[in-house]
């Protein structure tokens, strides 16, 4: 008798996988949040990489042309005017001394890290956004004090929906 698949995730009738996503960027939004109404702690700071062509970024042009795809920033040291809404977050930074204010959409949020305590999450890229081909540029972080360090094997483990599909239920 042939065995037949047993049905996943991708077959059921409930959105799993979109309430599964809501729920880990709510993770990524109570950071936020905190880091708007208290400052970040020790020696938090958060990696965000966002769909710069997602629905919704707001960006100066200048920063859409040199990142058309994809762009990474950093929140540590040098960043003004973080605020959280329903729908996503804006933050003033600085890109060679000029500010740039970012308005960025919670769905157009690719990944998340917190390299101080090695934690990261990553998102399915919004519908609709083309995915980044070879040589999507990621924006340096900007103006970093010297010193900081650059990505080692010690980066952050990035937690990614298929990780927990795949992994054997413990017990």
């Amino acid at each position: 008798m042939a065995q037949q698949d047993e049905p996943g995730l991708k077959d059921s009738l409930l959105p799993y996988e979109g309430w599964i996503q809501e729920s880990l960027r709510g993770v990524l939004r109570f950071a936020l949040d905190r880091a708007a109404g208290e400052g970040l702690p020790g020696d938090h700071h958060f990696y965000l990489t966002f769909r710069t062509d997602a629905p919704g970024v707001g960006m100066p042009d200048r920063l859409r042309a040199q990142y058309p795809n994809e762009m990474t920033i950093v929140l540590q040291h040098q960043f003004d005017d973080l605020r959280t809404t329903d729908d996503g977050f804006s933050v003033k930074l600085y890109f060679g001394g000029v500010p740039a204010q970012l308005s960025i959409p919670w769905a157009a949020i690719t990944q998340f890290a917190d390299p101080s305590v090695r934690f990261g999450l990553r998102f399915d890229a919004p519908e609709g956004a083309e995915q980044p081909g070879t040589g999507t540029a990621l924006a340096p972080a900007p103006e970093l004090p010297e010193g900081e360090p650059p990505a080692t094997e010690d980066a952050p483990q990035v937690v990614s929906l298929d990780a927990f599909r795949k992994r054997p239920p413990k017990g």
